[in-house]
C-alpha cells in the first residue's frame, strides 16, 4: 500500500486543510499510505472521515 498513492501537483496542496474520505476503514493501511503522501506536500491540516470502520 505504501507505493500506491502519489500527489501530482503538490504545490496546489501546500498550506491547505485536506479532508480525506474513505468508505470503510479496516486496517487503516489505505488511510495511512494516503496521509503520508499528502503530508509530503506540506499541507496545513489533515482531517479524516469514514462511513464505517471494522472492529
Amino acid at each position: 500500500m505504501k507505493t500506491v498513492f502519489s500527489v501530482k501537483n503538490s504545490e496546489c496542496l501546500t498550506g491547505k486543510h485536506i479532508l480525506l474520505v474513505d468508505d470503510v476503514i479496516t486496517t487503516g493501511a489505505t488511510i495511512e499510505a494516503c496521509a503520508i503522501e499528502l503530508h509530503k506536500s506540506d499541507i496545513k491540516k489533515l482531517s479524516i472521515a469514514a462511513a464505517a470502520f471494522a472492529e
